[in-house]
C-alpha cells in the first residue's frame, strides 16, 4: 500500500513539473508588451490602446492636436480637486461620462482641460487601465501619452 501512495505522488509531483515547465515554454515564446517605459528618473512613457478604448484614445488625440500636451504629471492628491474645476462649467448629459484630457490625476488638469462626452465604458474602462499601469508611479512622476 505504501508503495503504491508513494507512486502516485512522484506521479503528481511530476505533473506539476510537467506543468510548470509548460507555463514558463508560453511565458518565454509569447512575451506581453509592456505599455510603459521609464525614460528618466521622474519621467515615463505609456503607449495607450487606441483599440481598446478608442473614443478616449480619440479625445486624446483631438486635445493634443487643439494643443494640449500629451504629458502630465501625476498628483492623485487632488484628483477630486482637480476634477471639480475642470468639469464645473462641462453640463452632466445623460448616458454619457465627462472624459478630461489631461485626466483628474494630473496636476494640468486644474487648468484649461479639455472636456469631451464619451460612453461611461470607454471612459470607466481608459481611467481604470491608465491607473492600473501608473500604480507604482509617485505623485511628481511626468507621464507622456502616446496614443496607439
Amino acid at each position: 500500500m505504501f508503495k503504491w501512495i508513494f507512486t502516485v505522488l512522484i506521479t503528481i509531483l511530476l505533473a506539476g513539473c510537467s506543468v510548470q515547465q509548460d507555463v514558463v515554454k508560453t511565458t518565454k515564446s509569447d512575451p506581453v508588451a509592456v505599455p510603459v517605459t521609464q525614460v528618466s528618473a521622474d519621467t515615463v512613457k505609456l503607449e495607450f490602446p487606441s483599440e481598446k478604448y478608442p473614443e478616449t484614445a480619440q479625445h486624446i488625440k483631438e486635445a493634443i492636436v487643439a494643443g494640449i500636451p500629451n504629458v502630465c504629471t501625476i498628483d492623485r492628491g487632488g484628483v477630486f480637486k482637480n476634477r471639480e474645476i475642470s468639469l464645473e462649467t462641462v453640463p452632466v448629459k445623460k448616458g454619457y461620462k465627462r472624459g478630461q484630457w489631461p485626466l483628474a490625476t494630473c496636476a494640468e488638469s486644474k487648468v484649461g482641460a479639455d472636456v469631451s462626452y464619451i460612453s461611461p465604458k470607454d471612459d470607466e474602462g481608459a481611467n481604470s487601465w491608465i491607473d492600473q499601469h501608473l500604480e507604482d508611479y509617485s505623485d511628481g512622476t511626468r507621464v507622456e501619452i502616446i496614443v496607439k
